[in-house]
Formats: structure tokens, C-alpha cells, sequence
């Protein structure tokens, strides 16, 4: 048996650490977690770039995506924080799920500011008015000393790229542009006239979709392993429970004003 689970809806309030347990316990079942924005073509292949080494030990991850505001969902279930956990948790977990793929390390504390600007404060369901943030700032230290930042902008619908991503280490630096596909990487010692550039493409994506193809290629992964009988997913579940710990903490960090520890998530 084979179950896929979309991140998003991994809300902190669930007893994560009992679905973890429960998995283990049915060694049967394969469990992927829906983190697509990995098998998006120039992020794949700026994630290859990374794992082989050319850009040195990762320091810097920066991220930024200015996009349009939120699609309407089934029930309006994500205009309001008690349904998703918030837009750094229900939309913004990819990214930091990309943050710690990069770095290849686990977070320690996160630091945000955030705000509700401009996006749903003309709409009212049920009687009341959407609570989601719209903008944010997002810091996040790691283990190995590398960081991550996060510029979420949802009312930038003038933006040729929705995701521009940079990932600098001590040797080089590699950016991906979505949806433009394409891929930049050079050397300190090459300098600027030795960057390469890449349009990454995927011959099996026939539909791009909102995920620019992602989700499909995800499931193509899933369905592989399916068949292979994998012994373990290419996205577990510590995969998706650490990239919502950090989109909770950044939550956290908005409404305290302070840095918010992974562990002090996790202990809830």
C-alpha cells in the first residue's frame, strides 16, 4: 500500500510525532510528502548544480517569490489561519523545504515580519474577515551556520519570474528563475564573464500547470517507487514536519516579535 501526503495540510496542531510512529509501523506502506517544488526543471536542476559540488559549502540560500494573491479554495479553507496554519506554513513550506535541501542541514531559529497589507481585507466569509499575511521577511539559521531568507510578496502580479533562487557557497553561486527556466551558475575565481547559463527543460511535462509541471513529475517519482518497491520515499515525513516547523516558527516569530527556536515548535 502507498499513501502521498500534501504538505500543506500537515497543520502543526496534529500529533506529527504520532503520524511518524505510525508510520514505522507499517513498514508496508510508502509515505511521500508533497514537497513538488523540488521537481520543478530549473530548481532540479539547480539541486544537481549543489550536489555536485561546484559551488563549495553552501553559506546562503535566498528566495524570493512575488506572485499573485491566493487562488479561492474549497470552503475559503486558506484565507484563515485556524484551516492552514498560515500562509508561511500552508504556501511557504516548499521554500524552506529547498532552504535545508540546499544547506544540507536542520534549522535551529527562525526569524520573520510579516504583515496583512493589501490581499482579502475586502472579503468577508461566514462573518468574518481573512487573517492570512500577504508579506513577509523570513530569516532562518542552521546547524552548519549557513542561512536562508525568504521574500514573500502576494500582490506582485507585475513580476516576469514568480521565484527568482540563489544559492551561494564558498566556492560559487547558482540561481534558478521560475518560470522563465532558467538556471545561472559560475565560480568566484571565473568571475562574471565565466557564468554559465542553462534553460532547463523537461521533456516529460506535457502541461505545466501552476506548479510548472512539479506536481507531475512528483508523481511520476511516486509512482516509481511504487513499482520498485522502494524501502523509503524521495520525501519523508521528517521531510514535510521539519518544512512546516519553520513555516510555523516564522508564524510564531510575526506574532511574538522574537526569534522562534525549531525546538520550541516542536515541543508544542
Amino acid at each position: 500500500m502507498s499513501l502521498a501526503v500534501p504538505t500543506s495540510k500537515c497543520i502543526s496542531k496534529n500529533p506529527s510525532d504520532q503520524v511518524v510512529e505510525a508510520a514505522k509501523r507499517r513498514p508496508d506502506m510508502l509515505v511521500q510528502v508533497g514537497l513538488e517544488y523540488r521537481y520543478i526543471p530549473p530548481v532540479a536542476k539547480l539541486i544537481d548544480i549543489v550536489k555536485t559540488g561546484t559551488l563549495g559549502q553552501v553559506k546562503m540560500v535566498a528566495i524570493r517569490e512575488h506572485r499573485f494573491p491566493f487562488l479561492v479554495k474549497v470552503n475559503n479553507w486558506n484565507r484563515f489561519n485556524c484551516n492552514s496554519g498560515g500562509t508561511l506554513v500552508e504556501k511557504c513550506c516548499h521554500f524552506f523545504d529547498l532552504m535545508r535541501l540546499f544547506v544540507g542541514s536542520n534549522p535551529v531559529r527562525v526569524m520573520a515580519s510579516g504583515a496583512i497589507d493589501v490581499n482579502h481585507k475586502d472579503e468577508i466569509y461566514d462573518g468574518k474577515v481573512p487573517d492570512i499575511i500577504d508579506n513577509a521577511y523570513v530569516i532562518v539559521e542552521f546547524e552548519n551556520g549557513s542561512r536562508g531568507m525568504l521574500d514573500l510578496c502576494m500582490f506582485a502580479e507585475g513580476s516576469k519570474n514568480e521565484q527568482e533562487i540563489s544559492v551561494v557557497g564558498d566556492i560559487g553561486k547558482g540561481e534558478a528563475f521560475v518560470p522563465e527556466s532558467i538556471v545561472r551558475w559560475g565560480t568566484r575565481v571565473d568571475g562574471r564573464d565565466g557564468v554559465k547559463t542553462l534553460q532547463a527543460a523537461d521533456d516529460r511535462i506535457k502541461y505545466d500547470g501552476l506548479h510548472h509541471g512539479s506536481s507531475y513529475l512528483e508523481h511520476m517519482n511516486f509512482l516509481c517507487a511504487i513499482r520498485a518497491r522502494a524501502q523509503a520515499p524521495a520525501v519523508d515525513l521528517q521531510d514535510g514536519l521539519i518544512s512546516v516547523a519553520i513555516g510555523v516558527a516564522a508564524q510564531l516569530s510575526i506574532e511574538k516579535g522574537r526569534f522562534v527556536s525549531i525546538q520550541e515548535v516542536l515541543n508544542q
